[in-house]
């Protein structure tokens, strides 16, 4: 079932900035670049940040958070990120993530990711 969160709250709004600070000092970290199309980072990040209130991380909103038989939260295909399907074979075979977030400059420069 899907949890409610208070997007106007304090809370999701302290995490909100986190998580884009977060997101821009991993596009520095990889020398990566946002998507050139700005509703697909704002979505991504809200996702991001909704994911870090409600679980703990910032599970990759692209992807189902279920519960394992623990009644730990994780990411049905273990992606937190910047996942490793996006570092490894995503970014630098097709030039984005999944979620279209994080892309190579030459991709975003050519591209509407």
């Amino acid at each position: 079932m899907m949890q409610k969160l208070d997007m106007s709250s304090p809370e999701f709004q302290t995490e909100l900035e986190k998580t884009k600070k977060f997101t821009d000092k991993v596009n520095k970290q990889f020398g990566w670049v946002y998507n050139p199309m700005e509703d697909v980072n704002e979505g991504v990040i809200m996702g991001l940040a909704r994911h870090k209130v409600l679980y703990g991380k910032r599970f990759c909103p692209c992807f189902m958070v279920v519960e394992d038989e623990n009644g730990k939260h994780k990411s049905a295909d273990d992606r937190i990120c910047p996942c490793a399907p996006a570092i490894e074979k995503e970014i630098p075979e097709e030039g984005k993530c999944h979620c279209g977030i994080f892309c190579t400059p030459d991709y975003a420069a050519n591209n509407d990711c």
